[in-house]
């Protein structure tokens, strides 16, 4: 089925993932189906909550609400989360195999934009389970240089099937290219992340800059270099405004931190 499409397709897939691996990492404590079910009482609240993150309906906010952390994380830990990002995949394929090649000199791609290493997996496995802290910047940055960070397996397929089908796959992410860029490099390749065009990485020249301005200027130098933009995949909203956003965007879960 892919070599067929690579055939048919003679276009470039220009993927940005920013959160392509998961939430599990080693060390994690065991959970039992009661442990993991969140305080009745607070539910339809949580679950209103978290529809209105996605939705991008709440904006700003730096924690997660403190009656809502046993609902998180029956919601991360539970399946729900690995079921939906297993569900939104598949569209994003669905939608991909239904690209139609054109001839008109460019070169078409489609951009992914998830997290490439999640905070989301240090806060939550690396960190306390029963607190609802803050993003740690430097901690994070620790935690990443070890290059640690497992794959998120429907992210990985959906990855190693666009590159089977004969696309270009960048991955950008927001890290640190002088401080973070051999780590990721490095960890990508462990994990399975191999084939793709480019890993581009925050420079010092982007210093400073907020994420949709940073990500919508990788993505004008794309276009200026021939790509033409299919689609936009981000698990956060910057991800998925400014300019050059292409022809549709995706939205990936995740209730656990905001970029603005």
């Amino acid at each position: 089925m892919f070599s067929t499409m690579a055939q048919r397709l003679q276009e470039l897939m220009v993927l940005f993932f920013l959160a392509i691996f998961s939430k599990a990492v080693a060390g994690l404590k065991p959970y039992t189906r009661a442990n993991l079910m969140p305080d009745a009482a607070n539910n339809n609240y949580c679950l209103s909550w978290r529809l209105a993150v996605e939705a991008n309906n709440v904006r700003g906010w730096r924690t997660v609400p403190a009656q809502c952390l046993r609902y998180i994380e029956a919601y991360m830990i539970g399946g729900q989360y690995d079921r939906d990002l297993e569900f939104i995949t598949q569209q994003i394929w669905s939608y991909v195999s239904g690209i139609v090649p054109s001839s008109d000199g460019w070169m078409p791609g489609f951009l992914t934009l998830m997290t490439l290493a999640s905070p989301m997996s240090f806060t939550i496995r690396e960190r306390d389970m029963g607190t609802c802290d803050p993003y740690d910047p430097a901690g994070f940055k620790a935690w990443a240089l070890m290059g640690g960070c497992p794959a998120i397996p429907a992210v990985l397929r959906l990855f190693l099937d666009l590159v089977e089908g004969g696309f270009k796959v960048f991955l950008v992410t927001g890290r640190d290219q002088e401080s973070l860029g051999q780590a990721t490099a490095d960890n990508l390749h462990n994990q399975g992340f191999i084939g793709y065009e480019r890993l581009i990485l925050r420079t010092a020249s982007y210093k400073g800059q907020s994420a949709v301005k940073y990500k919508s200027d990788i993505r004008k130098q794309l276009v200026e270099e021939g790509y033409r933009i299919w689609g936009n995949v981000g698990d956060q909203w910057s991800d998925l405004q400014g300019e050059f956003l292409g022809n549709r965007t995706f939205k990936l879960p995740n209730p656990m931190y905001f970029v603005p």
